[in-house]
């Protein structure tokens, strides 16, 4: 009596490696995608708390200020973002616009991290005036980075 061979053959092996390494490389860049759209929050979220710091620092002070790090009262006591992955920064207004009257702020992805790979949304910006902007390289694609 002969008994039947069990497991699997060397082909259904190479065939179900075939299809893991094609559903790996469909969902992998797709999920790389996802994380980072998700992780503009961040940036977002941090612009928001820095204008609402700005705004209570003009009520008792009746000024703007550019000094972000310093705690209050003499400034505004935001090291940076929640994760980490963006820089902040106060732009110093233009000619146009004396100090004491408006400000801008501007989060840039930290090189190294995760939303260095960010190509879509490189600068998001927010300015006194409640506006929001966001840049790929030097275009400007808010519509895309500050809804999602």
């Amino acid at each position: 009596m002969k008994q039947a061979a069990t497991g699997f053959t060397l082909m259904e092996l190479v065939i179900v490696l075939a299809i893991v390494a094609l559903l790996a490389a469909i969902a992998v860049p797709s999920y790389s995608s996802y994380m980072i759209r998700s992780k503009r929050t961040d940036a977002t979220a941090a612009l928001l708390k820095l204008a609402a710091a700005q705004e209570k620092f003009f009520l008792q002070n009746n000024t703007y200020t550019t000094n972000l790090t310093t705690s209050p009262p003499a400034g505004l006591g935001i090291s940076g973002t929640d994760a980490g992955y963006y820089t902040l920064a106060i732009k110093a207004p233009d000619a146009a616009c004396p100090i004491t009257a408006c400000w801008a702020a501007t989060a840039t992805p930290v090189a190294g991290l995760s939303q260095g790979r960010d190509k879509d949304c490189t600068v998001f910006e927010i300015n006194s005036l409640g506006q929001k902007v966001a840049k790929k390289g030097g275009t400007d694609n808010t519509k895309n980075c500050w809804t999602r």
